[in-house]
């Protein structure tokens, strides 16, 4: 076993490259450039939603009361008719792309602490390099990852967003991976 504070190094190092590499593919390369096309309408739309001043979440529209009336002929024909939709609001006003930055890096660091615990439960000081990586790149990748596909299997978000961060996730894991793999304790 090795202990968590054996590999802060590690920890900290893989954070601030996932940081950097994340920041590489979302802000330089075309990748992610047009995952959220605009809407058909966009103004009409604005312009017919701002009155209703939704307050920031998430809903579902149309959304039955109950179980009992999602099967009901009247919900039906509001499924029919749609729109069908699920509503992310946000509060108004420009983004501030710091906070959510931070809070990357902080998701990253849990990540990297999490994979870093799991190969230190499993794993001694002075382990294959080879293993180290094996273990660090599955168990980041399932977090960087894999609780994304939910979002394609129950909301609808479209595939290819999910695949496209299911890649982003496995190149973070690699990243993730090599570093535990290069700084390990010996």
């Amino acid at each position: 076993m090795t202990a968590l504070w054996e590999l802060w190094l590690p920890i900290l190092l893989s954070a601030v490259f996932v940081f950097l590499v994340s920041s590489l593919i979302h802000m330089v390369l075309p990748w992610h450039k047009n995952d959220y096309p605009k809407a058909p309408n966009e103004e009409k739309i604005l312009d017919a939603l701002r009155p209703l001043a939704i307050p920031p979440g998430a809903y579902f529209l149309p959304r039955p009361a109950d179980m009992k009336q999602m099967n009901s002929p009247e919900f039906i024909e509001k499924l029919k008719r749609g729109p069908v939709l699920m509503l992310q609001v946000r509060k108004n006003g420009q983004d501030s792309m710091g906070s959510r930055l931070g809070l990357w890096f902080i998701y990253s660091l849990f990540v990297s602490s999490f994979a870093g615990f799991v190969a230190g439960i499993a794993l001694r000081p002075g382990a294959d390099s080879h293993d180290v990586f094996h273990l660090v790149a599955l168990t980041a990748f399932a977090a960087y990852s894999i609780a994304l596909w939910q979002m394609s299997i129950w909301y609808d978000r479209p595939w290819i967003l999910s695949l496209k961060s299911t890649v982003d996730g496995a190149i973070y894991a690699l990243v993730t991976a090599g570093t535990f793999a290069w700084l390990w304790p010996r």
